[in-house]
């Protein structure tokens, strides 16, 4: 199946992307848990791209499309934001080195590939596009 979701650039509007990305999950073969980790990881990539790619303009949107694999879940977060993210050269923070200097933020994406089995962004025809791959173990089906 696949699910579709669009809203304007407003960290307003991440309410109903959580609560859209909630009802999907709930139809799939996780706990509640998972569906809890899922749903920050989601955020977290949508929160990024409103401040970083769009600079908060809420006239931008954002498209998020849910699609089931064979062994999982893809999220495919796409937009045309101004700015795209060097996944390759991101490096993992030290958690260590946050806490010392009392750093507000910095672990999210972080976050996301803890909760992720696969995360990746490029850019194809103008448009970002992140991919968030979840999989779903045959336990669980």
């Amino acid at each position: 199946m696949s699910y579709n979701y669009k809203f304007f650039c407003s960290r307003e509007n991440l309410k109903g992307m959580r609560d859209f990305v909630n009802n999907v999950l709930k139809n799939q073969s996780l706990t509640e848990n998972e569906i809890n980790q899922v749903v920050l990881a989601v955020d977290e990539i949508c929160s990024n791209m409103i401040v970083h790619a769009h600079n908060g303009n809420e006239d931008d949107t954002i498209e998020l499309n849910v699609r089931n694999q064979p062994e999982g879940i893809l999220f495919e977060i796409v937009d045309k934001g101004d700015n795209l993210f060097n996944l390759k050269g991101y490096q993992d923070p030290s958690i260590h080195d946050i806490i010392q200097q009392g750093k507000k933020g910095g672990v999210g994406l972080f976050l996301v590939r803890k909760i992720m089995d696969n995360v990746e962004v490029f850019n194809e025809d103008s448009q970002h596009i992140w991919r968030l791959y979840k999989k779903i173990s045959d336990a669980k089906k």
